[in-house]
C-alpha cells in the first residue's frame, strides 16, 4: 500500500510502519471517528509508542493469539514459506520473535495448537462487547 510500501520486515522497517499507522490513526480519533486498523506490531514498545499518541483510555488493544502454524496455513503470499527458505530475513514468528501484550483490554485466543478455529462472528462479536460495555459504541 502506499503509506508503507518503501518498508521491509527488518525491526526499523516495522517500528517505522506501525509509527505511520498510528499518526494516521490518531488523525482520525483527533476527528471523534473510532478507528479500527489490524497489523502484525511484534515489538511491545512500538505498541506502547502509539498508545502514548492517545488521551488515556482512548487505545484498546486488541490481541489476537493465533497459534504459528494458524498463519502459516493462512498465508495467501507465500511469505511464511519464503521466511523458512531463507530468503526473507527478520520475519515474525521464524526468525525474529513476537513480543506478546502485558496488558491488552481484549485478548482473542483464535485455536488452540491443532484446535478448532474460532468463528470470526464471535471474535467480533467479543470486541463489539468491550466497545459497547466502555461506551465508545
Amino acid at each position: 500500500h502506499g503509506l508503507c510500501k518503501n518498508l521491509g520486515f527488518s525491526a526499523e522497517d516495522r517500528e517505522e510502519n506501525i509509527r505511520r499507522i498510528g499518526e494516521v490513526s490518531k488523525l482520525y480519533a483527533d476527528t471523534g471517528v473510532i478507528t479500527l486498523v489490524s497489523f502484525i506490531s511484534p515489538y511491545r514498545g512500538d505498541r506502547d509508542a502509539v498508545r502514548a499518541l492517545m488521551p488515556e483510555g482512548d487505545f484498546v488493544e486488541v490481541y489476537m493469539k493465533i497459534p504459528l502454524s494458524v498463519c502459516e496455513d493462512r498465508d495467501p503470499k507465500g511469505l511464511y514459506k519464503a521466511a523458512r527458505a531463507g530468503k526473507i530475513k527478520g520475519f515474525t514468528g521464524i526468525d525474529d520473535p513476537y513480543e506478546e501484550p502485558l496488558t491488552p483490554e481484549i485478548q482473542i485466543q483464535v485455536a488452540e495448537e491443532g484446535g478448532d478455529l474460532a468463528p470470526p462472528a464471535e471474535m467480533a462479536q467479543t470486541v463489539i462487547e468491550y466497545l459497547e460495555k466502555k461506551g465508545y459504541l
